[in-house]
């Protein structure tokens, strides 16, 4: 295991009692959850949020039966509110690094199936390193959903972290994680700090280096769904980091074969149905993709294959084909790069 590995591990089982002992506000989550996350997180055990370092929301909507992988567990929190979601015959697997971590995690999982109601534990912990997903003993394709709360940053490797992930997850599964990003590449020097590193700020990514290792894992066309800056409330730590800046955001990655790297006008649309689980009135796919129940909205290929190839195909009526091609789909922020207004002239 890498210098770097030994000392996650350190900072999160032995310096980190609880999240009080953070020096800064990365690794905490800037924003309520909504009323039925919270309700879950209520019969969740104290110990358990106790020690809990997220840094936003990994929950998405329509859970009931899915089979999730959450990349460095923790304690459990989000693989508890997770198993209340996915119901009795769904499943949930966390893997961590962290013997302290495992330990608080493992505890209580009887505890979590009794006050859940359930007649068996649905919940499971495994060790290991999320940079050696393919050594565990996971079967490929066989997740519908994978989580992370804060911890791919953490990974030295996160280019091995989305291959792996992407050869785990099942066609038109998806990978909803939240994370910290950066305005600028970290320089190496802060990235050797451990505490710099440990609170989740020096091994996060350039963001536009992201959205690359990104599409070079096949997730083709990655959507933000929530984001929010994060001020370093350490002033010794803030002076470290210089004019650099930070961003808490929630991102959806989905494993879809034919998604295009733009987003392209096939005349295609969408009608939400009003029938995802509290979602009844409107349903958000990512930041900038808003359905309100029952309104025919026109979409882009990617959008439509977003929703026609994934959990979300039930909840939606769909429209057109892809027999006629009608250029960029203006409305995903693409445009024609030529100006249209230059007066034609033979060269």
């Amino acid at each position: 295991m890498s210098i770097k590995h030994e000392e996650v591990k350190d900072y999160y089982g032995k310096a980190l009692q609880s999240s009080d002992d953070l020096k800064t506000n990365a690794c905490c989550t800037l924003e309520a959850p909504p009323i039925y996350i919270q309700e879950a997180l209520k019969r969740v055990h104290d110990e358990v949020q106790m020690k809990y370092y997220g840094c936003g929301l990994c929950i998405p909507s329509q859970l009931e039966g899915l089979r999730i992988l959450d990349l460095g567990s923790g304690s459990g929190r989000d693989c508890y509110i997770a198993a209340q979601l996915v119901g009795q015959e769904g499943e949930v697997v966390g893997i961590d690094m962290t013997d302290e971590q495992l330990a608080v995690a493992n505890q209580y999982i009887d505890h979590h199936a009794e006050v859940f109601g359930y007649k068996y534990a649905n919940t499971k912990f495994v060790k290991g390193n999320i940079e050696k997903l393919d050594e565990l003993d996971l079967e490929p394709e066989s997740f519908d959903l994978i989580i992370s709360n804060c911890v791919i940053n953490l990974a030295t490797d996160k280019d091995k972290v989305l291959k792996d992930v992407y050869n785990l997850l099942k066609p038109g599964g998806e990978i909803y994680f939240s994370d910290v990003y950066s305005d600028r590449r970290i320089a190496d020097d802060l990235q050797a700090d451990p505490v710099l590193w440990g609170e989740c700020l020096s091994g996060a990514l350039y963001w536009n280096d992201f959205l690359k290792i990104a599409r070079k894992a096949r997730f083709t066309d990655p959507r933000s769904v929530k984001n929010n800056p994060i001020t370093i409330e350490n002033d010794e730590l803030n002076e470290k980091c210089g004019n650099i800046q930070f961003f808490s955001v929630t991102y959806r990655l989905f494993k879809i074969d034919g998604l295009e790297e733009d987003c392209e006008d096939y005349g295609q649309a969408v009608a939400y149905k009003g029938t995802i689980e509290n979602n009844n009135n409107a349903f958000d796919l990512d930041d900038h993709h808003n359905f309100p129940t029952g309104k025919v909205m026109t979409v882009c290929g990617n959008t439509y294959k977003m929703l026609h190839d994934t959990r979300f195909a039930e909840h939606f009526d769909f429209y057109g084909s892809w027999d006629t091609h009608y250029g960029i789909f203006e409305g995903c922020e693409g445009a024609m790069p030529f100006n249209e207004d230059i007066e034609a002239s033979c060269c």
